[in-house]
Formats: C-alpha cells, structure tokens, sequence
C-alpha cells in the first residue's frame, strides 16, 4: 500500500514547498474575513502534511508545516520577513526579570534551605550558579517536569531573588510596566488576531469528541476514507498486557508491539492500524476483548486521519506559540489576554477554561504540551497570573473531580498547576480572602470522603478497590492545603480572618469525621479471623500532622484568630465527647481522704480510637494561648470557665492506657494491625499531633484539676484502682498463684502508669508549656539520641522531626550540644555527646522507644563507672512551668501520688510478700528525685515575700496515716538502702537521701534569714554583741524548728489519741504520779567551787552546754533554766550471749556473759522536757 502511495506523495510535497509563505500572508493581510481565509487554508493543507500513511514522518512533517502552515502566521505576525522582524521584536522588548525555564523530567533543580519561602522554590543549574545561594545550604534534586525556574521571584526567596544573568534587568523593575508599550499599533492588531484564530483553532480541534468528522469550518468536498485505530494510555494495564494484546489484534511482531507500547506510554496515544474502517475497527474490537476480562478495557477510538492530522497540528501550533512568545513579552500579554478573554458562552467560556476543564479528556502527550505553554505565558506574566489563579480556583472542585476519576500520576494533570500558585504568598492570601479557597479545598475533599458510619466517621473498613483508588488521588488536596498555608501572613486585615475562621470551621469538620474513627475491642478468647484496615486511617492522619502544625502556626500570628479559633475547637470538641459518658454508669472513688466522681469506663472492655485530632488540636491552641500570653492578657474573652478537665483528659487517657495495656500483653489476640498502630503513635512522623499533643492534652486537663481527683481517675482507668486503695490487696492478690499472667500485666501497668506521670511532669521542653524556646527543645532531642551512642549526621536527621519545610533544625544546635568525630579510613563520621551535657540526661525521655531507653540507660551508667562516679541517674533540672502549667508539679506531693509511692516502696520492703518489680521501684525513686529537685530549685528561686508551698520533704518524713501506719517513706528508703536485693538502685537512694538533706539545710538557712537580716547592723556595730547575736539567730532557727515538730507532734498525737483512748487515760494517770514524786525531790544547791590554801588561784566557772537532738537549739545546763532529758531507748538483747537459756535476775553493774538476754542501750540524745513529755505521751514504749 505505501508502494502505491509514494508517487503520489512526492507530487503532493512538490505542490507544497512552492507555496509562499509571503503570498500566503499578504492575502491574509487583504481578507475582510481572516478567519475563514485561515481556517480555508489549513482545511486544505493539514490533511496533506499530516497523517498520510501507516507510520509517521515527524521531521518531513514539520519542516512542511513550518513552510507552508507557520510560516505565513510568522510572516502576517511580523508585516515582514520573520528572519528580521522577530530580532526587531526581540531587541525592542524589556526582557522578563523571570527565568521562567521549564524542566524537563530528571533535570536537576537546587533549593535553597537558608533562603528559600518553601521547598517548591527552585532554581535550574544555571541560575544557580550564578547566585549567592551556592555558598549556603542548600538541596539538590531531580525535576520530574513541569515545574520552572523561580530566579527572579521576589516571593519565592528571602534574599538574593537574582542571579547575576538577571541580576542585570532589575534596575527598573519596581514599577510594573504595560510590556504592551514596546510594541506598535499594526503588529498588537495583527499578533491580536492571529493569536486568537490560532489558539481557538488548537483549543477546538484538540477537544473535538466526535470520532468521523470535522468542525464544519475545517470539512473539505474530497475526503478520503482513511482511519486509524488509535489506542490511548491508562495507568491500569500493564506494558506485558498491552504487548499480547497487539499482538492478538494487529498481528504484528513482538518487537513491534513493545514499540507501540513504549510510544503509548510516552506520548499517551498511538495508531496501531491505518486503513479503511472496518479494517480499523476489527482491530479495535480484539483490543477491547481482550482487556476487558478483569479490568475496564484500554480505551480504543477509531478516527479519521483528516481529524487526527488537525489534532496533531494544534499540538504543533501550540508549542509554536510557546516560542513565538518568548521574542516579546508584549506577545506574551496578547496570548495571555486571548487565552483568559470570555467567550460568547459567558462563564468558563474562555479559551483557557475550556482546555482545564477537557484536561482529563485529552491524551498525556496534549496534556503537556498545553500546560508549558501556560507556565511560559499566563504563570510569566504576573498581571495574567493572578487573574488565571482566579480562574484556577472558581474551577478548582471540577478540576479534583476530573483528576480523581482519571486514571493518570498528577504530573500529567492541570490540578498540578496548583502548586506553581497557591505558593506564592500574595497568591494564597488573594485566594483565601476573595475565593474562600480554604474552605473550597476542605470541602471538596470530604465530598469524596462519603463512606460513613452511623455517628459520621469516617470508614475505610469495607472500602472497595475503587474507593481506596479515589483515597489516594484524592490525598492530593491535602498537598494543597499545605501549599496554601506554607507561607504565613505577616500581616492581617479583617477580611483575611474572617476567611481564615471560615477554612478553620470547615477543617474542623474535617476532623470532626475523624474524632474517634477507626474504634476497636480488645479481642478476649479467640484471635482475631482478619486483619481490620487501619493503614487508611494513618495515612491520612500522616498528610494532615503538618497542615495542623500550620494550621496552629496561623493561630498563633493573630490574638484575635487565636481566642476564636480556640472557642470554635472546644465547641466541636464538646459536640464529639456529647456528655463524654459513653452511657456508662457514674461512679465514686475514695482514697486518702479524697473523694471524686467519674465513670465506670474499661479500655480492656469497650470501644476505644487512637485518632483524636480535635483533642489534639485544643491542646496545641491551649499551649498557643499560654506561649503568646493571651490566657493572661485576656482571660475574659477565653471560655476557660466553661472547660471540663476531666472531659479533656478521657480520651487522651483512655488513648495512653490503651497503649500500656498492648505493651503488657492484654491485647495479643488484637493481630498486628494494632501493634502497627501503635507503632506509628510513636513514631517521629506521627507524634508531634499524635503522642506528644495528648501528653500535652493530660497536662492541660491536671493543671485544671485537683491532682489527687486525677491520680484517681487515671488509676481507674489503668483499672489499678482496687489495688491502691484497699490495704494489703496487693499482698493477697499475689498470694493467688493461679493469676500470674495477670500480676505481671499488672506491674507492667503500674510501671506504665508511673512512667505516665514522669511524663506528665517532667515533659516541659514545648514552648507554651514550659519556659523554653524552639531550641532548647530540638536540643534535647539530640542529647537523648546522642546519649543511646554517637550517631552519623544521616541518623540524627532521620530520628528528629521535620518540619513543613523538611528542615529539623538541626545544624543550627548541633554544635552546642555535640563535637565531631571525622570518619576514619573507613566508616563515617559521627556526632558524639558533649560531656557537660550529661547532666540533662533523662533516663524516662518520653520520645524513647523501650530498646533505646535501655541502651541509653546502660550506655549511662557504662559512662559514669568509666569516670568513677556512681551510676546513679538522677532526673535533670527542669525549666519551670509557665503560669498555666504551674500546678503541675502539684501531682508530686498530692496525697493521692504519696500514697501510690509508699505503696511500692512498702512492696519493695517487704519484698517477699508483694509482687512487684525494680522498674516499679526505679520509676518511684526517679518520682521522688524528681519532687526533690522541684524543691530545691523552688527554695532556691522563692523570694522573701513568698512562701514555698512545695513541701514534699516534709510529706515524706511522716508516718502513713492510720489504719497501716507504716513507716514514712524516708525511713523505708533508709531500710533500702542497704537492701541486698537492691544494689542497682543503692546509688540512687543513696543520692535520694543527699538530696533530702541538702533540701533540709536549704529550709534550715532560709527560714533564719529574715532573722539574720535584721540583725545585720547590730552585728557591725561591735564585736562584743557578735556572740550574742548568733546566739539569738541560733535560738531563732531552733524555736521554728521546734514549733515544725511540735507541730507534726501534735498531728501524731491526735491520731494516736484516736486510736488508743484507754491507753492515753493511763498515761495521764501516770503523769500525775510522777509529777508529784518529783515535787517532794531536793533540790541541788548551784554553788560555786571554792580553792583553799595558801597558793589558792581563782577556779574558773564551769559551764555545760548540751544541743537538742530535735531542734538543734543549744542550753546552758543550770537549776533555773528548762529541764533536759538524756533519752535513750533500752530494749532486750542477746547480742553478747553465749547461753541464752539462763535469765539473770538484776544482774547489777557489770553484766556476765552467760545471760539469755538483758538490757541493750541505743542511742542517747538529750530532749527538752516539754518536748519529751509530749512525745512520751503518746509513745508510751520509750524509756528514759
């Protein structure tokens, strides 16, 4: 067939290339009617130079079309030859101060991470180069095409916009020019209509439907009755699938058909058969045969060649324009008005809006040659920019419905042009505020969002695999929320808010479908049959943690948008928790004199979801209000007396129970699905909004609440609430041999609970929540990665969190906390921790995972003995609190949390009777020595006119209270302490107890202060009254240390009182005899000593001083001054024994050996009377 062609080929080229483009153009010039001569000359002209036989001829066909089809439109264009008139357009136009180079696919791009707005800002290698941005930090990647150069862009950097090449046209740019100016009357006229047939011609035959026949203006009386089969790309089938096929259907060879596959899947369509028609369409119904057994067949269209020959010259057309216009940007701006110019049609009648809205319709070939030549004109031109980004966003729903049923990636899709503009900061702010674009976003995404459960959740359970495809195309707008928000406004108008507030709203029913979605039951019994689908779930929570970070960031800027959002999330927070009982019946818990009502609520029985984005919310715009001060400066507008703590704690809590209970076992039969969501709770890319905010949550909620009301709460929901609060139920719950799986989940979690708590306490590094900033908190981030062993730069960066803009923060603190180890001959070098930063070493750092705590911990202790200290590993110094977080530290000392401590201290004491576990134990000494530090470092700050109400010290030292009056827990950590059972842990109690009487010393010194103070000037005025002025300070410290233990006395006493009435009425009884017996003593003469003799010398006084052992306050011993009494405690013993058969009977001074037992003397101290008369009055087995 192509033998019989080609004579006639050559005589149709022949015709051709005598045609002249001058002739062409000047008849042009004469027509009344240019439009139809136009449109009369490609009708004719096309169908010769195009699609002629089986197999294109890419190069003849466009040095044909250039001669005999462009060539005249250059010609009319310039009123002259092109050769001269496009240098004459070129050299009279001001050149775009823009780069504007497209890239192609796998092109590099270089970012800068120092200078650039966000990491879409890009700049090609030349530009590069030539800018300041090379001596800084800076990103290199591959372009995967369609995106351009941002040289040039003033909003896409923030210094050094210019390379040098640009760098030159800057001098006038500061005041937009009309580009038009440049250009003559006659050439805009003629470029005007030529611009607008042309572009109208390529847009109209490139979304011609009709599959046989031509628009009537392009219909010729002789047509030839030739067609292609053409096949089109899909992203469903693959290239193997597609091979056999043609091969079936065309009878072609292998290699053949890998052809037509590959040039399909570059160019997006190709024929694969030339013929009449029904040659063509037997092949077409093969193709479709074959294809459509399992999947929708491969789209097949049998066509014209008059119609695919026109559709291949407006992809020419198109791409000639592209260039045309880079000679001028006057030519630029006529484009781009032709292009954006309303038709007859009205609304989306523009040339432009109808190429966006047939984009998924057309080919992947017509797709990328439309979309370069709106970023080399309408994305160029900064006036047509804004009015395209308008156009953008009124079609922007129908744009996302288009891409999210087509099958093709989202660089072939016009819905990619969006982030080449809601990145531009002036961009964004226009579309948010005049198109609501915020909210168009959102919405469009949760119409696609449909599947449902009976309380609006969103479900991903039974989604089919055409739902799970639309899932993920349609993830894409979350991208583009991200891109509107990536820059944030400097400044606000009202309108600006009013939108914001509006978005916010429509964000928040967003994650109002999320609230709880995805709930699941501990499996008891039998193990789950099928994995439930949570991956779903966590991708999308995954797109969405750094939109809620920006979300919050845009809160933050403004006071006014802060107080509104914050009311507007507590108010949907409310409508998710709807009362928040869940239909469980209210119960009362009681312990230490403490009472509170909650729920009867069990993680391990109900329904309960990890995803709780709304909660999480609120607590980083509650953390928001305490970092800005607005909490402070406007308490009135800020609905915090309508907050329920114990309705902000449930979820989070019920959230982190779920994840001790996994970790100790109860939910094994549950599969894999939950471990792996847990998993990803944790991990770096999910816990900033997830793990982190619902700690932060529990803060929130505690600092609001009684801390003994929580720590009942929180042991309820643990479900160890029977446990603590009923004396010795530990004792008889582990005597029962046949629970031991359920005593070991039950230490695990109290350790669980324990480690909660330090959390909750220890956990102030986020701005808002303690007193630091942004960098102490990437520190210690590093410290605690640096403290599990040296890590590589690659390491480090993949164990902290990234920020929107893929930046760590990192480098800019690294050197702070770190040196450097160069790599050697081999290996790489490594970052290791600084010594002096040991000190900030937490071994309960919340972002440890288990393996890396102990790696940490062992790595720690590895480094103390190394430098011969004890391996102790007390908490750090913390920062304090912000004022809205302050009552925090109250959790340390509330009775509730001692109660809890001398509970295990107690297990650990008695160690056989109890089971427990020295993790139990270590998270309760850290507890302590955490409350010690808290006060000391509140001793240390307290000025005189405040008190220091942290007194934990002091709780310590008491006895627990009736009915078990165990020893207080100073004492059971001095019986630890030489616990041989306990050695690990010797270090730390022994620190414990340092500490303590550090802290006593502290209280000591401080309370004789003012004293001091105001003795000041009478101690300078002689040296005489020196002596009497410490004296007087001395008596000073000790009559307050005395009225302290008088005090504590008199509690004892009342308690002890209580208990034993007939024991208290003997005692007085025997008060009373004693009193008088020593009425009637004599009494000793104080006379002085006298010398006799001829030699006698004077005999100097005698005086005796004697110290109190309770209150350290010094007494002269004399007849008038308050009796002292040398108390000692005398119990039987038989130490000394040898036969301890025999009792003795008054044994008299000296004391034989073979005795069975007999007195033993312990500790001798010297006591005030009154105070021994009051200790003795309820201590009535002391002898003196």
């Amino acid at each position: 067939m192509a033998s019989e062609l080609e004579p006639e080929v050559q005589a149709i080229d022949r015709s051709l290339l005598e045609c002249s483009a001058e002739e062409t153009a000047g008849k042009w010039l004469q027509a009344t009617d240019l439009t139809r001569e136009v449109y009369q000359h490609l009708a004719h002209y096309v169908p010769q130079i195009y699609c002629r036989g089986p197999n294109p001829f890419p190069q003849k066909e466009d040095m044909l079309a250039q001669h005999v089809l462009l060539g005249p439109m250059e010609w009319y264009l310039c009123g002259e030859d092109p050769a001269f008139g496009f240098p004459k357009l070129e050299q009279a136009n001001k050149p775009s101060h823009l780069c504007g180079r497209v890239f192609k696919v796998g092109e590099p791009t270089y970012s800068c991470r120092d200078c650039a707005v966000d990491p879409t800002c890009v700049l090609c290698m030349e530009c590069f180069l030539g800018s300041i941005h090379r001596d800084h930090r800076y990103r290199m990647t591959t372009s995967g095409g369609g995106g351009f150069c941002d040289c040039g862009d003033t909003e896409a950097w923030k210094e050094g916009p210019y390379c040098q090449k640009h760098e030159l046209n800057t001098s006038e740019i500061e005041e937009e020019e009309d580009p038009l100016v440049h250009l003559s009357e006659d050439v805009i006229a003629r470029t005007y209509n030529i611009f607008a047939i042309m572009f109208r011609y390529a847009v109209e035959i490139l979304t011609w439907e009709k599959e046989s026949e031509l628009p009537a203006d392009l219909e010729i009386i002789e047509k030839r009755d030739t067609y292609y089969c053409m096949l089109f790309n899909d992203e469903v089938h693959t290239y193997e699938q597609v091979i056999y096929t043609l091969q079936k259907a065309v009878n072609c060879t292998q290699k053949e058909a890998i052809g037509f596959a590959t040039t399909v899947d570059r160019d997006g369509r190709r024929s694969v058969r030339y013929g009449d028609f029904q040659y063509c369409e037997q092949a077409k119904s093969v193709i479709v045969r074959n294809t459509s057994r399992q999947t929708k067949p491969l789209k097949v269209q049998v066509m014209h060649s008059s119609i695919v020959a026109h559709q291949n010259f407006g992809l020419k057309l198109l791409s000639w324009l592209g260039s045309i216009i880079g000679y001028s940007d006057g030519l630029r701006r006529i484009l781009c008005q032709v292009g954006l110019q309303e038709g007859p049609d009205g609304e989306n009648s523009s040339l432009v809006d109808r190429l966006m809205l047939n984009d998924s319709k057309l080919w992947k070939g017509a797709r990328s040659v439309y979309h370069q030549l709106f970023m080399s004109s309408l994305l160029m031109d900064l006036k047509y920019k804004k009015l395209f980004a308008v156009r953008f966003a009124k079609n922007y729903e129908r744009l996302q419905s288009d891409y999210v049923t087509d099958d093709h990636d989202r660089e072939f899709s016009i819905a990619d042009l969006s982030v080449q503009i809601f990145t531009v900061p002036s961009l964004a702010r226009m579309l948010i505020t005049e198109e609501n674009l915020m909210t168009i976003i959102i919405k469009t995404f949760m119409d696609h969002l449909r599947h449902r459960d009976a309380q609006g959740r969103f479900q991903f359970e039974r989604y089919t695999a055409l739902q799970a495809f639309k899932f993920r195309r349609v993830q894409s707008l979350i991208l583009d929320l991200k891109y509107v928000l990536i820059s944030k406004p400097t400044e606000w108008s009202d309108d600006l808010r009013q939108k914001f507030l509006e978005g916010f709203d429509a964000f928040l029913e967003l994650l109002k479908c999320m609230q709880g979605m995805d709930p699941i039951t501990r499996q008891v019994g039998q193990h789950i049959e099928m994995e439930p689908e949570w991956e779903a779930a966590f991708t999308l929570q995954m797109k969405l943690t750094h939109v809620i970070s920006m979300m919050q960031d845009w809160c933050a800027l403004d006071e006014k948008v802060l107080i509104e959002a914050y009311k507007k999330c507590l108010a949907v927070l409310m409508q998710c928790h709807g009362g928040f009982t869940d239909g469980e019946q209210p119960i009362t818990l009681s312990i230490c004199g403490h009472s509170v009502e909650t729920i009867r609520y069990c993680v391990s029985q109900e329904k309960v979801s990890i995803h709780l984005p709304v909660s999480r919310l609120l607590a980083g715009l509650h953390v928001l209000l305490s970092k800005s001060e607005v909490a402070y400066k406007f308490p009135e507008l800020l609905p915090l007396s309508e907050l329920s703590p114990p309705m902000l704690i449930e979820h989070p809590l019920r959230c982190l129970v779920l994840c001790a209970q996994v970790h100790a076992g109860m939910w094994r039969r549950n599969g894999f699905s939950l471990v792996n969501q847990i998993y990803y709770y944790h991990n770096v890319k999910c816990r900033r909004e997830m793990f982190d905010k619902d700690i932060v949550m529990l803060q929130t909620g505690v600092s609001m609440m009684d801390p003994n009301h929580f720590l009942m709460i929180m042991l309820s929901r643990f479900e160890l609430y029977q446990i603590f609060s009923t004396p010795d139920y530990g004792k008889r719950f582990s005597s029962e041999i046949t629970h031991k799986d359920v005593v070991q989940q039950n230490n695990t979690l109290i350790e669980e609970m324990l480690y909660l708590i330090i959390m909750l306490v220890g956990e102030r590094f986020s701005p808002g929540v303690g007193q630091v900033n942004a960098t102490d908190e990437i520190k210690r981030e590093i410290i605690h990665q640096l403290s599990i062993k040296p890590m590589a730069h690659s390491e480090l960066v993949k164990s902290l969190p990234e920020d929107e803009n893929k930046e760590t923060g990192m480098e800019s603190v690294i050197e702070a906390v770190a040196h450097f180890k160069k790599p050697g001959l081999t290996g790489r070098g490594m970052y290791e921790l600084k010594p002096e930063c040991a000190k900030d070493f937490n071994l309960y750092f919340y972002h440890f995972s288990r393996a890396e705590q102990s790696k940490a911990e062992e790595a720690q202790r590895k480094l103390k003995r190394q430098n011969r200290e004890d391996t102790a590993l007390p908490p750090p110094v913390l920062p304090p609190f912000c004022p809205l977080f302050a009552s925090l530290v109250n959790i340390l000392q509330s009775d509730v949390m001692l109660c809890i401590m001398r509970t295990v201290l107690q297990w650990a004491v008695e160690h056989n009777g109890y089971a427990w576990s020295e993790s139990m134990l270590q998270r309760v000494l850290h507890l302590i020595g955490m409350a010690l530090q808290e006060e000391k470092q509140h001793l240390d700050s307290v000025t005189e006119e405040h008190v220091v109400t942290f007194t934990f010290t002091q709780k310590i030292s008491k006895p627990g209270e009736a009915p078990n009056n165990s020893p207080s827990i100073l004492a059971m950590l001095e019986t630890l302490q030489n616990a041989p059972y306990l050695d690990v842990h010797k270090d730390m109690i022994r620190w414990i107890l340092k500490t303590f009487n550090t802290i006593k010393k502290i209280r000591e010194s401080s309370s004789a202060s003012p004293v001091a103070e105001t003795e000041g000037t009478i101690m300078e005025e002689s040296s005489r009254d020196k002596d009497k002025a410490e004296r007087k300070r001395k008596a000073e410290i000790a009559r307050l240390r005395r009225e302290k233990i008088m005090a504590q006395m008199s509690e004892m006493q009342r308690h002890f009182i209580d208990e034993n009435k007939e024991l208290f009425q003997q005692t007085l009884e025997l008060d009373a005899s004693t009193s008088a017996v020593l009425d009637n003593s004599p009494v000793v003469s104080d006379m002085a000593l006298t010398a006799l003799g001829p030699a006698q010398t004077q005999v100097p006084e005698q005086r005796q001083f004697v110290t109190c052992i309770l209150c350290q306050e010094e007494q002269e011993v004399k007849v008038e001054s308050k009796a002292m009494v040398l108390a000692a405690f005398v119990q039987r013993s038989t130490v000394l024994s040898k036969n301890r058969s025999k009792f003795i009977q008054d044994p008299g001074i000296l004391i034989p050996f073979k005795l069975k037992n007999s007195e033993g003397n312990r500790d001798c101290a010297y006591i005030p009377a009154t105070m021994w008369k009051m200790e003795n009055s309820f201590v009535p087995s002391v002898s003196a």
